[in-house]
């Protein structure tokens, strides 16, 4: 097939166009470059561009017939989400429905979307399964659900077939160590930890030590990189001509920050200080997947089930290519 992959060059995005290339599929890659990396994905894949410009977005489709769409493209910072929500209904959102429009005028109808755990916010129960209310607490996760909600109506509309995976923190590293998360600003926990390690930080941040956990620290499921991209690869395959999935993707496994923090140090070596602060507002005590949809529809398991497996890939990511990438220009 050729894939159209909008934020390719990101970094969930960069992993799958890898993964999809070495299953033998074409790809084109369509970035604008303000989070995503031009070294992250061959340069004859990228064209850079917005979705927000419809002309730029028409020329990819009339380069090359396209198969199917995956789109990762979004802005993802909650707390920006909340100053500027009006940056991330237009980007995520507004520009989401151009893209889908574009699908319209091309004659694509398989759409597989980066959707969010953000979309159900507070959960009523854990692990947090398909059936739960989707009631996101901040315009980041509204702005993904509005998505969903979207692509409900162009399958019923115009037989669009869709399939919106839900995941929930994203880590790890490719296995090469030659790609891996550049986030800037970084605001995940795992590589945080990291560049403490490193001597990047003087130390890393634990914001709540009396939530009712195990021990008193939010408890989050990571799931590695390459599973999501093993995922979205599954998805964009078996998608048949009227399916309409929404499903979560996880390890099932929960991890506190002091379990995180502790692997780190395993993993590094590392002596790593510990800054210990309140809790941040909407911080829920513990989020963890149920991704018994995902397994069953797509024949999908994450190889990267453990903490440890997960943090050592992107020990080697960051400790063997962090200080040149952050000095490489886009």
């Amino acid at each position: 097939m050729h894939l159209l992959v909008t934020g390719g060059a990101g970094y969930i995005g960069s992993h799958a166009v890898r993964l999809f290339r070495d299953r033998g599929h074409d790809v084109t890659v369509f970035d604008n470059l303000i989070f995503g990396r031009r070294w992250a994905v061959p340069e004859e894949l990228l064209v850079v561009g917005d979705l927000g410009d419809a002309k730029a977005l028409d020329g990819v489709f009339r380069r090359k017939a396209v198969d199917a769409v995956v789109h990762f493209a979004a802005f993802t910072y909650v707390g920006e989400s909340v100053k500027d929500p009006a940056k991330y209904y237009r980007n995520n959102t507004v520009d989401a429905l151009g893209l889908l429009d574009a699908c319209r005028r091309y004659d694509v109808r398989k759409f597989v979307f980066s959707s969010t755990a953000a979309v159900y916010g507070v959960p009523e129960r854990v692990p947090i399964d398909e059936g739960c209310a989707q009631q996101p607490i901040n315009p980041y996760g509204r702005s993904k659900l509005a998505v969903e909600w979207m692509l409900d109506d162009f399958a019923t509309a115009y037989g669009m077939s869709f399939a919106a995976l839900r995941y929930f923190n994203a880590a790890g590293a490719h296995p090469s160590g030659e790609i891996g998360e550049n986030h800037d600003p970084e605001s995940h926990l795992i590589p945080l930890v990291l560049f403490a390690a490193l001597g990047l930080r003087p130390h890393v941040e634990m914001f709540g030590t009396d939530y009712p956990t195990r021990d008193g620290s939010c408890i989050r499921d990571y799931i590695h990189v390459v599973d999501l991209a093993e995922a979205h690869l599954l998805a964009v395959e078996k998608l048949g001509p009227n399916d309409r999935w929404k499903m979560n993707l996880g390890t099932g496994q929960g991890y506190s920050v002091r379990e995180v923090i502790d692997s780190c140090r395993r993993i590094s070596g590392k002596p790593i200080d510990v800054k210990e602060s309140p809790r941040r507002e909407g911080d829920p005590p513990e989020l963890v997947a149920a991704a018994d949809v995902a397994r069953k529809t797509l024949g999908w398991k994450p190889r990267y089930a453990e903490l440890d497996a997960i943090v050592e890939t992107a020990w080697r990511w960051h400790a063997g290519k962090w200080l040149d990438v952050r000095n490489r220009s886009d």
